[in-house]
Order: structure tokens, then sequence, then C-alpha cells
């Protein structure tokens, strides 16, 4: 099978991005024309532009639903293709900018290339332009070699966007001319297309200094809440919900109970046990309730006899009657009875007033962990 082939298709020592690392170390000057541009993905090729004069970046803008439906709209009048403004480019690019680095990896790869992206553009070593009338789906990259090299240059055209999915991990097909005619018309036309663009170098820098997890004027206050959500992302991103099979008719459904109960089931599968504490009237004895309706197996309640009345309309057997929980239930100072008659067929374990015992030296702390030896939760 030959070698020399024409087409790159990102296989096994054939991606564009070793064949750029390849031909773009002898230009003097780069033009790349794409749909999509990640600066965040930039790190992968700068090294190679090192010694580049001149690199010039064409995009496409970003549209979003209601600028698609008045484009289609337009082109099914045959009113042309709508023209957006210059400052209606710039701040779709703004909101690309914004969008791609809240979605990309925070690492020093990253950081480093976008720091030398913003180096060149303030060099004007490079610049970057918008399209404003339409998405740019083309994919091209001309390189122009250094005066006296090989010939003119090199133009590579296929699939492929100037990304990491494009240029390395993507099944892509792309061909490189080398014909002194195919680069003279992909320069014309890029040409053409660069003088009716909007430069947008600046409006880049200012979001991605600004706008971004780049920014170097972070509040204390702006990094916590930045920690917190990467603490509890995972948990933010699932789509958990509580189901229950039964709402008492008057029972108002609060959210904070809710969020509750699944941080609760969560951490009782982790851990076999769960304290659920709050301050009196938020409706801990509800949130145990729907907590119970979401755990496979019987449940035991241990519980004050006060609170097992069924006189006391929030007592723990109102409750789990209200909810249609089924559960048995037995008074703190029985704990001898229980252990007599066994609580093997108990899976799940509540335990009211769980700090009366949380002196491990009592003889009731004693007892509670023997009829524990199962799964247990507390409040």
């Amino acid at each position: 099978m030959t070698t020399d082939l024409s087409f790159i298709t990102n296989e096994k020592n054939q991606s564009l991005k070793d064949r750029f690392e390849v031909l773009i170390k002898d230009t003097s000057f780069f033009d790349c024309l794409v749909g999509y541009f990640y600066t965040s993905g930039f790190h992968a090729l700068y090294n190679a532009l090192e010694k580049t004069e001149k690199i010039r970046i064409l995009i496409g803008i970003s549209t979003n639903r209601q600028t698609y439906t008045l484009l289609d709209q337009a082109s099914k009048s045959n009113q042309g293709v709508i023209h957006f403004s210059h400052a209606e480019t710039k701040e779709e690019v703004e909101n690309l900018v914004k969008s791609e680095l809240a979605d990309s990896d925070d690492n020093k790869n990253v950081e480093d290339g976008v720091s030398k992206f913003i180096e060149w553009v303030r060099d004007k070593k490079l610049e970057i332009r918008a399209y404003p009338s339409q998405n740019i789906h083309a994919k091209l990259y001309i390189m122009t070699f250094h005066r006296g090299d090989r010939d003119i240059g090199r133009v590579v055209t296929g699939s492929s966007n100037f990304t990491q999915a494009g240029l390395v991990d993507n099944l892509e097909f792309n061909v490189e001319l080398k014909n002194r005619s195919d680069y003279d018309f992909a320069r014309q036309k890029f040409d053409e297309l660069w003088n009716n663009a909007v430069d947008v170098s600046e409006k880049y820098v200012q979001t991605l200094e600004g706008n971004t997890w780049l920014s170097q004027n972070i509040t204390p206050y702006q990094l916590y809440l930045k920690f917190l959500y990467e603490y509890f992302k995972d948990e933010l991103s699932q789509a958990d919900e509580v189901f229950l099979k039964y709402l008492p008719q008057e029972f108002m459904k609060l959210e904070y109970q809710e969020q509750a109960v699944l941080n609760a089931r969560k951490i009782l599968l982790e851990y076999g046990g769960v304290f659920i504490s709050d301050v009196v009237g938020l409706g801990k004895t509800y949130i145990s309730a729907m907590l119970a309706g979401q755990l496979d197996g019987r449940t035991l309640v241990i519980a004050p006899p006060v609170l097992l009345e069924r006189s006391n309309p929030g007592s723990w057997t109102n409750v789990f009657s209200d909810f249609r929980v089924p559960a048995d239930f037995e008074s703190l100072g029985k704990l001898d009875d229980l252990i007599d008659r066994g609580i093997e067929k108990y899976t799940n374990i509540i335990i009211d007033e769980a700090h009366r015992f949380r002196t491990e030296t009592t003889v009731t702390y004693e007892k509670l962990a023997e009829i524990c030896v199962v799964k247990g939760w507390f409040w």
C-alpha cells in the first residue's frame, strides 16, 4: 500500500495534527477557515506555530435557534441571507467563547494555550475574524511557505475543524493539495471572505480575560462558588427525583425536603447510615417517611412513646400512615423487648432522638448497637 497519500484520516500515524506540525514549522503565513475554533485547544498546535510570522483565523459566528429561524424564513421568502451587524457578530462571538471555556478542561495545558493565544493577539501575530452573514461550514487550512522554499505552499481541506477532535480524535477525511492552482484559488477565496469579516480579536481577548475562569480578577466569593460547584457538580448533574407512591392530600411539597431525601438516601447507600438533623419544625419526620418510601425492606421506627401515640397528629405512626409507608414502631424504653424478639427481619431502622445514645459507655448505647447490626439510619 502506498504511503504517498493525499488523504489524512486521523488513523494511526495519520493525524491532521501530526501533518500540520510537519508543514507549519516551515510556514511564514497560516490561514485557517473553520466553522468552529476552540481557543482551549490552541495548546495542541502553538508550538509548531512559534516561527510563523502571521496567523489568520476566520470563523463562522454561532447562531442561536431564534437566529436560525430568521435565516431559514428569509431564505424561503427569497429575501436573501440576513446580515448581522458588527455589534451582533461580536456579541455572538463573546457567547461562543464563554460557552466554550465553561465546558473546557481546567488544566495547565489549556491555560498555557490560551495565554499564548492572548499574547499573539496582542502582538498582532494572530488575528481572528468572524464572518457576519451566515455560518461557515468550510474547513480550509492554507500554509504559505517562506520565500525560496520548495514551492508556494499547501492547502488542506476536508472535514476537520480546528479542535482536538478534528485534529486527532475523530475519524476524518481531509486532503492535502499541493498544486499551485489549488493554492491560488484557496488563497483568493479566503482573502475575499477575510476582507468582509469582522475583526473580533480584541473581543476574544476581553472575553477570555474578563468573563471566563482565566480571569485574573476572581473575588474570594467567586472562588468559593467555584469550589462548591466542583465539589457538588456530580450531584447537580444528576436528574434524581423523589418518587412517592402516595402523598397526603393536604401535604405541601417543599424542595428542600425533597433534596434532603435525595441526599440522605445517597449517604445511606454509601455508608450504611445517615443522620438527619435540623431545627424544630422543618419536617424531619416527613423527610424520614418519604425516605423510608424510597427504600427496600421492612422498616422499624424507635422513638419516645409520646411520639408514637395516635392522638398526636405529628406522631411517627400518623405520619407514616398518612404517606402509606409500612413500618413497625417501638418505644425507646423497650430495647430489651426488641432484642428478645429479634430484629433480623428489619432492613432499615430509624432512631428518633439519637442523641440520647451518644455516650458509648452507657447500657442503652450497647443495646442499640446490638439492634443496629443491620443497616440503620438516625436523626
